[in-house]
């Protein structure tokens, strides 16, 4: 029999990459949801392959794709939980946005 290729593990691998940058432009949140649904769609793709191991070649794959999915779960929950904890130190974004200011000012970066 041909051995054939998981189906979610291309679109798991971009979502889990893709969630890298997402953590940065997106306070966390595109990280959690892009990672989010592509380590389920790796965990699926998973179950699949385990109730027939002969019949897929692209494990190797999978388990890049459900590593680097988990490591943007982490940076995403890292980096929204670092921006929920600067916002209640600072009492919102007001306070958020007068700290940025001050410390552009003392860079002697300031409009």
């Amino acid at each position: 029999m041909e051995n054939r290729k998981l189906p979610n593990v291309t679109i798991s691998l971009v979502l889990g990459i893709v969630s890298f940058i997402a953590c940065c432009f997106s306070w966390g949140i595109g990280g959690v949801l892009l990672s989010g649904i592509g380590l389920f769609l790796a965990n699926k793709d998973k179950k699949t392959y385990l109730l027939s191991p002969d019949s897929y070649d692209n494990y190797g794959q999978l388990k890049t794709a459900r590593i680097i999915a988990i490591i943007g779960l982490v940076l995403g929950v890292l980096t929204l939980s670092m921006i929920v904890v600067m916002l209640v130190m600072f009492g919102g974004m007001e306070g958020l946005q007068e700290w940025q200011q001050q410390q552009m000012e003392q860079a002697g970066m300031a409009s």
